[in-house]
């Protein structure tokens, strides 16, 4: 029998199709490890609505936003897709249209459009905008309801500007600001009043002056004992301080995208509470903090290696909340630069858990993972990734790689599952080639030139339990070892 024919032994059909597993080909490497266990995800706290009411809730107040995205969607289908200005606001003749089509005001429309982006329903893809993976998903799937506006939350100072004529910086502070006070909301677990909020304003900002070496009183006289109380900056009004104002600013833009109410008017009853997606916002993000925080190494803290290493013996769900928890400590690009970096490196299970920290991240990484679709040792994973980012179906994504591609992805995948899973594991990914039969997969295999093959093949011909396919693998090993075909 040679290598070129087909082996079929009683126990296991060689010829039989090999089945294509393409939606996280470094999935079986994550069973590998994922079988020491996993925290139980936390409850949320009493009183709070479940799931499908914050859903529907969440559905409600992006009504508009989904309805604009629906109609571009319509306008792409007829290959008249609205395109964004510099910006990424609406082009006014698109803006129009829109308002002309669904009764709105330009204003509106465009209030809507931004609502849309940030909510993840539009994609802007170079100089076009497209329906974006969750306004498919819109009304069957909670999840990527609750996912979309927690990213229009977490986006409240693009939604509403900071009024003109505001000191970009001090703007920028206060946003900076938001989360202590938001996090104060919610363990208080009632209405605060804004007095208070100004008060625990005014001693954060003063803290990240002071963490920035700013001088943070300008008076005469020393800063009183305690937080110092921010003064007047530069371009601001003498004896003006502009943190109530923008305290307000603050408030106006949570309460625009749902996340708190504000009763009393502007007076010194005035008071904020959190909605119930308010409230449950906050809450998972306390969690992401207190779970990373909790990890044995401190993962919020560490290099992009080191994290995801911290994150391997992780579930999906879990390992997703540790992602978006270092995300959320780091700028974006330099976090992204940094994933990267990470897979690059040898272990192939790192390079599969970097991109599923891309995947947290989302559009804002695309950019980077294009610069990469040269580097052969990214390239597969780079194309499924924003082939999913375009809107292909997960399960379909692999369709844009070539047979040489996949194929050298299946030998990574294999390298992972070799160095960190059980030997049962690597016989089972057997099945997720893209090849028909075990010779060609092994023929593909020696052709691709993958630094890890013969590895791969040594480690598969010990565990697999087919004495006549592991002398067939054992031997493309030594070719592959001695520079045979």
């Amino acid at each position: 029998m040679n290598g070129k024919t087909a082996l079929v032994t009683s126990r296991t059909p060689r010829d039989s199709r090999l089945r294509l597993v393409p939606r996280q080909p470094i999935a079986a490497a994550r069973r590998a490890v994922a079988n020491r266990g996993s925290r139980p995800a936390p409850r949320p706290p009493a009183g709070l609505p479940g799931r499908p009411e914050l859903a529907r809730q969440a559905r409600a107040g992006l009504t508009g936003a989904v309805r604009l995205a629906r109609w571009a969607a319509e306008e792409c289908a007829r290959g008249a897709g609205p395109g964004p200005e510099e910006a990424g606001g609406l082009r006014a003749g698109a803006a129009d249209r829109a308002a002309a089509a669904l009764g709105l005001t330009v204003r509106q429309v465009r209030a809507d459009w931004d609502r849309a982006r940030l909510a993840g329903l539009l994609e802007l893809h170079g100089g076009s905008a497209r329906p974006g993976w969750r306004l498919t998903a819109w009304d069957r799937d909670d999840s990527a309801v609750l996912r979309g506006w927690v990213a229009l939350f977490d986006a409240w100072s693009l939604a509403h500007p900071e009024p003109a004529g505001t000191d970009p910086t001090v703007a920028a502070e206060v946003v900076e600001a938001a989360p202590q006070l938001l996090s104060v909301m919610h363990l208080s677990a009632g209405p605060v009043s804004v007095a208070m909020l100004l008060d625990l304003l005014q001693q954060r900002v003063a803290e990240i002056r002071a963490e920035r070496c700013e001088v943070p009183y300008d008076g005469p006289e020393p800063a009183p004992t305690g937080a110092p109380v921010p003064g007047p900056r530069t371009g601001d009004p003498e004896g003006t301080d502009p943190l109530p104002d923008l305290l307000a600013w603050a408030l106006e833009g949570l309460a625009s995208v749902g996340a708190l109410v504000v009763r009393g008017g502007t007076g010194p009853r005035a008071e904020a509470v959190l909605t119930p997606l308010g409230n449950w916002a906050v809450w998972v993000k306390l969690e992401q903090i207190c779970v990373a925080a909790q990890s044995p190494a401190g993962n919020i803290e560490l290099a992009a290696e080191a994290m995801l290493r911290g994150c391997a013996d992780l579930s999906p769900g879990p390992a997703r909340a540790e992602y978006r928890a270092w995300l959320a400590a780091r700028p974006v690009r330099s976090a992204v630069a940094e994933l990267l970096d990470a897979a690059r490196g040898d272990d192939a299970l790192l390079r599969g858990l970097a991109f599923e920290a891309l995947r947290a991240v989302g559009a804002p990484a695309e950019p980077a993972v294009r610069a990469v679709v040269d580097e052969t040792v990214l390239r597969p994973y780079a194309l499924l990734w924003l082939a999913e980012q375009e809107g292909h179906d997960p399960e379909e994504a692999a369709e844009v790689l070539t047979r040489e591609e996949a194929t050298w992805l299946w030998v990574d995948t294999a390298a992972a599952v070799a160095d960190h899973g059980e030997s049962r594991l690597l016989v089972r990914h057997l099945e997720s080639a893209v090849q028909g039969t075990v010779p060609a997969l092994l023929e593909e295999v020696r052709a691709v030139g993958h630094p890890r093959t013969v590895q791969v093949l040594v480690a598969l011909a010990a565990a697999h339990p087919d004495p006549a396919l592991a002398k067939a693998v054992r031997r493309a090993a030594f070719q592959v070892h001695r520079g045979g075909s």
